[in-house]
């Protein structure tokens, strides 16, 4: 099957992308390698810039824009694709209109302002950010830049596993949060096409397993009514998104928030790292006994990805 994503397009964004987002360090722990029982490898995409794997992604998708650019552009995100598009919109000096829900966190909120971009905020659900974001377009003439269903954000995505693997060499896993599933959809892609042998997990809140719940039953099935402190992967998967979840994942682990929590401890302990919860959901899983349990696997590549937080849950 054809996807709206190749690895030609995830290359030419690393390409792209080249000096404008770092390379972000991969790193492990003797500690966190004993609990999981087999050697964890983490890519650091909350040392990315603005915290997060979000900005390359909006990076590729604004460059890719070309002079289309220049009215600005428009998104509705919980908090890290808002404060990526903001940045990337400053670094090309057009406006950037950004729709949030009044519940994002605080200091996403002030990452975004930090940057210059407009926010205009509404009721914390998908038809309210979706109806929000519509009304300003019209209004600026702005183009929408999607936090997660959009070919050119996903092949940027991708370029955060092209990194893990030229830093850590062959892996016999790797597991990335599954949100709208934009990183893991460029995971995948990358993954396949250059390791076809690694397997690939995707980790999800017990909460907002919706992509779990899909996955299982071979059909999309929406988010409705998540609970979970991971406010970044609350949203259902796209059109984009779900064909690639669908046909390249082993699994989706479900994590506990109580997981995610000790998972968060656990980095800030043994790397000295605040990582977001929804950035520590991939570590948590592997550190599940349904993981553990997994035969094969000795070397893991996990993605923490993001680390924006107004405060730790412990």
């Amino acid at each position: 099957m054809a996807y709206s994503v190749s690895i030609e397009d995830v290359t030419s964004a690393a390409t792209r992308l080249e000096g404008v987002v770092k390379r972000t360090p991969v790193v492990s722990s003797e500690d966190i390698n004993a609990i999981a029982g087999r050697e964890v490898l983490l890519k650091c995409e909350n040392l990315q810039h603005v915290g997060a794997f979000k900005f390359r992604g909006a990076s590729n998708a604004v460059i890719r824009l070309g002079d289309a650019a220049e009215s600005g552009v428009c998104t509705h995100s919980s908090g890290n694709h808002a404060q990526a598009l903001a940045l990337a919109a400053k670094l090309r000096r057009i406006p950037a209109y950004i729709v949030m829900p009044r519940s994002a966190p605080r200091v996403k909120v002030m990452g975004v302002r930090s940057h210059d971009a407009e926010i205009t905020f509404c009721e914390p659900n998908l038809a309210a950010r979706e109806s929000t974001a519509s009304e300003i377009i019209e209004r600026t003439d702005s183009t929408l830049i999607h936090p997660y269903d959009n070919p050119d954000v996903i092949a940027g995505q991708g370029t955060a596993s092209m990194e893990l693997f030229e830093q850590a060499g062959a892996l016999d896993a790797i597991v990335a949060p599954v949100g709208g599933g934009g990183l893991i959809s460029g995971t995948s892609i990358t993954t396949k096409s250059l390791h076809p042998d690694t397997r690939i997990f995707g980790a999800e809140p017990e909460g907002a397993d919706d992509a779990a719940r899909s996955l299982e039953a071979g059909e999309f099935i929406p988010q409705t009514e998540p609970d979970t402190i991971c406010d970044g992967l609350l949203t259902s998967m796209g059109n984009h998104t779900w064909p690639i979840i669908r046909d390249h994942l082993e699994k989706i682990v479900r994590v506990s928030d109580e997981q995610v929590v000790e998972a968060m401890r656990l980095v800030l302990d043994n790397l000295g790292m605040i990582v977001e919860p929804s950035g520590a959901a991939s570590l948590a899983a592997v550190l599940t006994p349904e993981f553990k349990s997994l035969e094969g696997i000795d070397r893991v590549g996990v993605i923490l990805s993001g680390g924006n937080i107004d405060s730790l849950p412990f």
